[in-house]
């Protein structure tokens, strides 16, 4: 863990794995300007560490996150990071996929974080909503914008629009989330985490740059586009090494070269 246990943001590595702990509990992990800089930080640093494959997002108190905290809004302050975008995370996602492990409740900016991320496993009973209209405010932090593109567009408005909650066995149905499970959410976290690390570390991050940039690509470029992300794959060390692996029946030593 962090070596201060009571930062706003604890980090904790399990192998290549980077666990990344929003640590409000008293505020329901609501996001203050201090929330935005430590996960801005846990971001650069899930990105810029070779031997780290994967994160994962949790909330400490047994809650994602609530969203803004208004306390600090009122008094001015904004959680944002400029280029970072909200919790320092949802304009600016890491290269590197990123898992969101949701208890509880995941609330407007709360919600944002987790559309932020590349796959979202949730405990039963988690909550998921942007509520911001029912308090005269708007989800800027990218609920607007990503949630008619991750689930069918009439709903996304009904959410939006009412502000209702709805809940993980609802957001599964929607094609949102990926895992639903009766524990806690982190467990189901690191699984999936898991069987994503212990594939090769370039390709993974290839894999999911294509799949997020290749969504704007025209068709007559999209092969050009996708060959010039993918060709470092197929040359590396690693691409051997996975080859070599399969043959020999054993389990691949990856370098991330």
């Amino acid at each position: 863990m962090s070596e201060e246990t009571n930062a706003p943001v604890l980090t904790e590595v399990r192998g290549p794995v980077l666990i990344v702990t929003l640590n409000r509990p008293e505020a329901k992990n609501a996001a203050n300007l201090a929330l935005a800089q430590g996960v801005a930080a846990a971001m650069d640093r899930l990105d810029s560490d070779d031997a780290l494959t994967v994160g994962i997002i949790t909330g400490a108190g047994g809650t994602f996150c609530s969203g803004m905290d208004l306390k600090g809004f009122l008094k001015g302050e904004r959680p944002t990071i400029p280029g970072r975008g909200f919790a320092g995370l949802t304009e600016a996602p890491p290269k590197k996929p990123l898992i969101a492990a949701v208890d509880g409740f995941a609330l407007a900016g709360g919600m944002e974080i987790a559309l932020a991320c590349d796959m979202i496993v949730a405990n039963r009973n988690a909550k998921f909503g942007i509520p911001e209209a029912k308090r005269g405010l708007a989800a800027a932090g990218g609920g607007l914008m990503r949630m008619p593109r991750q689930m069918p567009f009439r709903v996304a408005m009904e959410f939006a629009l009412t502000g209702e909650f709805f809940g993980a066995d609802r957001a599964y149905q929607l094609g949102i989330i990926n895992r639903v499970t009766d524990g806690p959410a982190i467990d189901a976290a690191l699984e999936l985490a898991a069987a994503v690390g212990a594939n090769g570390p370039l390709a993974v991050k290839a894999s999911k740059q294509v799949i997020v940039e290749s969504r704007l690509w025209p068709d007559d470029q999209m092969w050009k586009k996708q060959q010039e992300i993918v060709a470092r794959v197929f040359t590396s060390e690693d691409a051997r090494e996975g080859a070599a692996a399969f043959a020999e029946k054993r389990a691949p030593n990856w370098k991330g070269k």
